[in-house]
């Protein structure tokens, strides 16, 4: 399972989440302590927004311990909001296509987790995106496959909690009719500037770790702690949607309603 955190408040630079504090994302890369494995070396990826309305980006297949231009981006970027990622990859290729977070257009998205039987459902899954998308999916990633359908959904006028949770149900409903045992769990993220969607669901009892840490100027979600400041830093719980703008945020249900077999 892959480790992330997501970032809103006001202006830092990078490295005080992603590598000064002592659980920081590029120790988690090698020590993560709340996933399947301690080691998530299959790539890094930083996201984040400045003065232009997309964002910018940074994906590496080096692990990011050993990445020294990591260091030098995360020294001089200061953001209001950022995405950071770190991989252990399941079932599809370390290439730098493949690592989070995804970007298209004025959107990021990060995720945790997996699609039980994915390589079962992926052709039927991708033909589910459309046109206007497909072109953009440059990887392979069951990842990547979820954020293309949730923003097929937004373009549908959705909103972003429940395009999420369409994504998911399109992805179940395959599952489903393949006849797939397997879990799907997920903890995701999807930013658009302005706002953080954040998601921790699971079609079992076992979603992917992830907290929420709130402070006055800022407000972080995030796979696991990243500082010793334990008492700010509280599990999310399972089949929740976490919306953060600014510094304010809100908690809701998650839910998922299976689409009907046609």
């Amino acid at each position: 399972m892959c480790r992330f955190l997501a970032y809103s408040g006001v202006p830092v630079f990078l490295e005080d989440f992603v590598a000064s504090p002592c659980h920081s994302l590029i120790h988690q890369s090698l020590h993560a302590e709340e996933a399947k494995t301690g080691t998530n070396g299959d790539g890094f990826g930083v996201g984040w927004y400045g003065e232009r309305p997309e964002p910018g980006q940074y994906r590496e297949v080096r692990p990011a311990w050993s990445d020294e231009n990591l260091l030098s981006i995360a020294r001089q970027v200061r953001s209001h909001l950022f995405f950071a990622h770190v991989r252990a990859a399941t079932g599809t290729a370390t290439t730098r296509a493949n690592c989070h977070p995804f970007s298209h257009g004025r959107y990021l998205f990060m995720h945790n987790g997996q699609i039980g039987g994915y390589g079962t459902i992926r052709r039927r899954l991708e033909a589910l995106i459309p046109d206007t998308l497909y072109g953009v999916r440059a990887g392979t990633t069951d990842s990547e496959a979820l954020f293309l359908l949730t923003l097929a959904h937004l373009a549908e006028g959705m909103a972003p909690g429940q395009a999420l949770a369409a994504a998911i149900a399109d992805a179940l409903s395959l599952m489903e009719q393949a006849g797939i045992r397997e879990p799907l769990r997920c903890a995701a993220a999807l930013a658009d500037g302005d706002s953080i969607h954040a998601i921790r669901w699971s079609s079992d009892a076992k979603p992917p770790s992830l907290y929420v840490c709130e402070r006055p100027d800022s407000v972080v979600v995030a796979s696991e702690p990243v500082d010793a400041a334990r008492e700010c830093w509280q599990a999310l719980p399972c089949n929740t949607l976490v919306t953060v703008h600014g510094v304010g945020v809100t908690f809701s249900p998650f839910e998922i309603a299976l689409k009907q077999a046609a």
